[in-house]
């Protein structure tokens, strides 16, 4: 799954440990996230969306393998 957390996160000015607490995840999460290594919750998802006012499609985007 591709993520646009990163460029998200520079739009909004946010470093991965400001994304974290905001929705209460470790800033390690944050990381590993962006690098791809972990595919959020739902609810997770739906919180970083909510947070930065955009659809979970504009940061998340299925690839063909997943």
């Amino acid at each position: 799954m591709k993520n646009k957390i990163k460029v998200q996160r520079a739009i909004h000015n946010l470093t991965q440990d400001d994304l974290a607490k905001k929705i209460a995840v470790s800033r390690q999460t944050i990381n590993t996230m962006e690098s791809g290594k972990y595919v959020p919750s739902t609810v997770l998802a739906l919180k970083m969306a909510r947070l930065f006012g955009v659809p979970v499609e504009e940061i998340f985007e299925l690839e063909e393998t997943d």
